[in-house]
């Protein structure tokens, strides 16, 4: 059922309920970290009549005020997962879950520090010995830097949970982050501050502060602390800081191994995420390309749709002149076989019949341009750059005659004889048409005498004919049998026309 919002669900209540309480587990875990603190505090200090009462403003303040703060904090995203709140309206929470999160027990640290330092002051107790005097500087020092590392702790340690619901939410709904608030300069540089700096700084002031006895205390209390809270902050600021990168560099591997189908989920609210994002804009872009390639390829021979998204920028060829082999076929008394069949049955057998004789003309590195009815047009050398191409063509002639010879096609088991004529000279191809109807094709003589040559064998009885010029091409590579010189429709001139032994 839809919720009065008018959205639907992202996750059960149970689901809800799961991530609501991983998030307040991890924000309250600063509590955890202060116990440890102030325990390596007063066994250093010899101070354990005082735990009782710091380790109790600690939990106060860290674990109840701040469990409070935080589930506010969390009402606006578990809204938008029970579909009481857009995502739109959620999606500003979502990416300032750490700053915000962070920046709250940064201040409840501030006063639980500052409670600390000023109690034995503001409220001496004669039954518990005064703990050991802190010159200004150092007290200064932690004021600032205890804050300073429950911020950039609980930071992390949420934005490595923002990883997971984000994860979540992207594999239930597909939505993703498009608001970016963090710096991945800036976290780095935090991280680097309080990792190496702070603890660094806290010594220095001990070694400006104390001497003898006191100094070797405060030393080696700054150390453990320091020590367990680098050990602890390290683990979430890789997690946090690399998770997202290890992710885009398994996509982007995948990408490059061929599948366009990966999407990613954008995981941190930085640069990192923003260039997420923009991965996958990039491979659904890259998608869409591949889909229009393979559409067009089933209209346009692949390498002249390939030819045309690569260099024709607007979908237009300009003209272009290269020699090349042309090659027509067409199917002997086609008209007479379709009056005995059905079109349906016809259509059949003439697909698997145009498969049979493309298959050698994509062999031997020909492109079909046009599918005429029972017939093609081929040509060899243009646009796609073949070698040897008169060869070639002679070649895919012959393969052809051979795949379909003795052949029947289709549910009605209908025999096709094909005729060829090939014909080799200079050839303008390009893009032709008006508007937004566009089509490649070849023009010139080559191409008119090629179709014409065709035709002819009907009057020859052969079913390949050869121009002159592409037995010239050949060399001596085949065996080509004169058959004199012609008259062709279309010139002033006879022409000498050869056939090949298919042997």
């Amino acid at each position: 059922m839809t919720p009065a919002g008018g959205e639907q669900p992202v996750a059960t209540a149970a689901e809800i309920g799961g991530l609501r309480r991983r998030y307040l587990l991890r924000a309250i875990s600063a509590a955890g970290v202060d116990v440890a603190f102030t325990s390596i505090f007063v066994a250093f200090a010899d101070a354990w009549a005082y735990a009782p009462r710091s380790i109790a403003v600690g939990l106060f303040l860290l674990l109840g005020v701040n469990a409070l703060v935080s589930w506010r904090l969390f009402r606006p995203i578990e809204e938008y997962l029970g579909g009481r709140r857009p995502f739109e309206d959620a999606e500003r929470r979502i990416t300032q879950l750490p700053v915000l999160t962070a920046s709250r027990v940064a201040l409840l640290a501030l006063a639980m520090v500052g409670f600390r330092v000023t109690a034995p002051y503001l409220w001496p107790n004669e039954t518990v010995p005064a703990l050991p005097s802190q010159t200004l500087a150092d007290t200064v020092a932690l004021l600032l830097m205890l804050p300073l590392f429950y911020f950039t702790y609980i930071y992390f340690v949420i934005s490595d949970y923002l990883g997971d619901l984000c994860g979540f939410i992207f594999e239930r709904t597909g939505r993703n982050l498009s608001l970016f608030f963090g710096r991945y300069r800036l976290k780095l540089g935090i991280a680097l501050l309080v990792i190496s700096l702070a603890p660094m700084t806290g010594v220095v002031i001990d070694l400006l502060s104390y001497d003898g006895v006191k100094l070797q205390y405060e030393i080696a209390t700054d150390v453990a602390i320091a020590l367990m809270g680098v050990a602890v902050s390290v683990y979430f600021i890789w997690r946090s800081l690399l998770r997202p990168i290890r992710i885009l560099s398994r996509a982007m591997s995948t990408v490059a191994s061929g599948d366009m189908s990966v999407r990613v989920p954008v995981t941190s609210n930085d640069e990192v995420g923003e260039l997420t994002g923009q991965f996958n804009t990039m491979v659904e872009g890259l998608r869409e390309r591949e889909q229009i390639r393979e559409t067009f390829g089933r209209y346009v021979d692949e390498s002249v749709a390939s030819t045309i998204l690569q260099r024709g920028g607007n979908g237009v060829l300009a003209g272009e002149t290269r020699e090349a082999t042309i090659l027509f076929t067409d199917v002997s008394g086609f008209t007479t076989i379709a009056e005995k069949i059905p079109p349906d049955q016809l259509f059949g057998a003439l697909n698997e019949y145009l498969e049979t004789v493309l298959a050698p003309i994509r062999a031997h590195g020909g492109v079909v341009n046009t599918f005429i009815g029972d017939g093609l047009f081929a040509s060899f050398n243009m646009p796609l750059a073949c070698p040897g191409h008169a060869s070639a063509g002679i070649r895919a002639a012959i393969d052809i005659q051979r795949a379909v010879a003795g052949r029947s096609f289709g549910e009605a088991r209908v025999p096709f004889v094909t005729r060829i004529g090939i014909s080799t000279g200079a050839v303008i191809g390009g893009s032709i048409g008006a508007g937004q109807r566009l089509s490649f094709t070849l023009l010139g003589d080559t191409v008119n005498l090629a179709a014409r040559l065709e035709k002819l064998n009907k009057d020859h009885g052969t079913s390949i004919l050869v121009a002159e010029t592409t037995r010239a091409g050949c060399g001596t590579e085949f065996v080509f049998k004169p058959l004199g010189s012609t008259a062709v429709r279309g010139r002033s001139g006879s022409v000498a026309i050869f056939t090949v032994d298919t042997l």
